[in-house]
């Protein structure tokens, strides 16, 4: 592993203030063809907009110009880790944040429960994404059918409504497989294939798990099927307490994200099930000396859906707690967008993310916050990956470079 560094060389200083980062999944957006507004902009955000006038202003390009990010990397880049040096699939993230104990060498993936017709074509890729209850019971279902009869164990753990876990422990495994979830309807789930050789085995290992766990669930009207896809082998990174002299603390109601914070040693408090818990978890652990993350998953959800009514109501929702938080006085606030889900494209997205830097050393240069009022911010546009340099500075928590 290379020596540790923060971002840019730059030396930390002792002390300084609290950092809340404030997360809303795939706020970036396209405008409405009718309303020539995007998501943000069509929204009544009053408190952010007050924020804004009072802050400093910018867009971040998640990983690089042209690429667009999976949830990830885009959060690694948000915590000052360079995606394109650490590397962590989602597996890895998801078996993290359902709080499962990874071993060093574990290898993890992400799977999506489906639904399969009779020839054994995917007809639906999230199953009519179904209750946690439901999600449950076919995990509990298919790990009392499937035995891999060898060495090598597997684990499966419900992750919510249709995504689960699994995880396969053994000598020499490798992660380098193929998905086996093709990312369109209307065809059969891919064979997993290992591009090295201990990836093959594990590419085995995965083939066989499949095949007994579709034979259990044959009859089954919609949870009929199972999709693999972000292998990755668990191999520890440095946390943010040794990079950066940061004590963490996560707030999140969807596993996948707690998972990265817990990758970085961040303390997740708890588990909320709704944003209004978030922010009341948060206010009871908030430290007035720490590095804070609080999560909201629903705009980006919207965003997939193609709805662009609902993400605008979900933008507006996380707007109405926004109150809440100011009120901790929180030495530097951030309130960005991990990546873009713009509802006309019903995906993640390459644009620029708005983003709007609080504290008392900020340089305001607007009076709403929206992607327009961003671009032309006194941060300009830059890689997500400085955002932690620029926030810990406004923390005095950096040391002047050079003599």
């Amino acid at each position: 592993m290379d020596s540790i560094q923060l971002p840019d060389d730059l030396t930390r200083r002792d002390g300084g203030g609290s950092i809340l980062l404030v997360v809303l999944d795939g706020l970036g957006g396209l405008p409405d063809p009718d309303r020539r507004r995007t998501e943000l902009e069509a929204a009544k955000t009053p408190s952010l907009d007050a924020l804004a006038a009072r802050s400093s202003l910018g867009m971040t390009i998640p990983i690089g110009h042209g690429i667009t990010p999976g949830s990830g990397p885009a959060h690694l880049a948000l915590f000052g880790y360079d995606p394109l040096r650490w590397v962590i699939g989602r597996g890895v993230l998801s078996a993290l944040g359902v709080g499962f104990d990874l071993a060093s060498g574990d290898v993890a993936a992400r799977l999506n429960l489906a639904t399969l017709d009779p020839k054994g074509r995917i007809t639906d890729r999230r199953a009519g994404r179904p209750s946690d209850a439901e999600g449950r019971r076919i995990v509990e279902r298919v790990k009392g059918a499937v035995s891999l009869d060898g060495p090598e164990e597997f684990f499966l753990v419900h992750e919510k409504e249709h995504r689960a876990v699994l995880v396969l422990r053994g000598a020499g495994l490798e992660a380098e497989v193929s998905d086996t979830d093709p990312q369109v309807e209307g065809v059969p789930p891919l064979v997993p294939e290992g591009r090295t050789p201990g990836s093959v085995r594990t590419a085995q290992l995965v083939s066989r798990f499949l095949d007994q766990a579709h034979a259990a669930l044959r009859g089954e009207p919609a949870l009929s099927g199972l999709l693999a896809r972000g292998f990755a082998r668990y191999d520890p990174l440095p946390t943010i307490t040794e990079r950066f002299g940061l004590q963490g603390v996560a707030v999140a109601n969807y596993p996948m994200y707690r998972g990265v914070a817990r990758l970085l040693g961040m303390r997740v408090p708890g588990v909320p099930s709704t944003d209004d818990e978030s922010v009341t978890l948060l206010t009871k652990h908030f430290d007035p000396s720490a590095f804070h993350f609080l999560h909201f998953k629903a705009v980006d959800a919207r965003g997939e859906d193609g709805d662009f009514d609902a993400k605008v109501r979900a933008i507006e929702a996380v707007d109405a707690l926004m109150p809440r938080l100011t009120a901790l006085a929180p030495d530097v606030l951030v309130v960005t967008g991990d990546h873009s889900t713009p509802a006309r494209m019903k995906a993640h997205s390459w644009h620029h993310v708005p983003l709007l830097l609080s504290s008392k050393w900020a340089r305001p240069t607007g009076s709403e916050f929206s992607e327009s009022a961003c671009r032309g911010g006194d941060l300009g546009t830059f890689e997500a990956r400085h955002l932690m340099s620029l926030a810990l500075a406004h923390a005095g928590r950096l040391s002047k470079f050079g003599a």
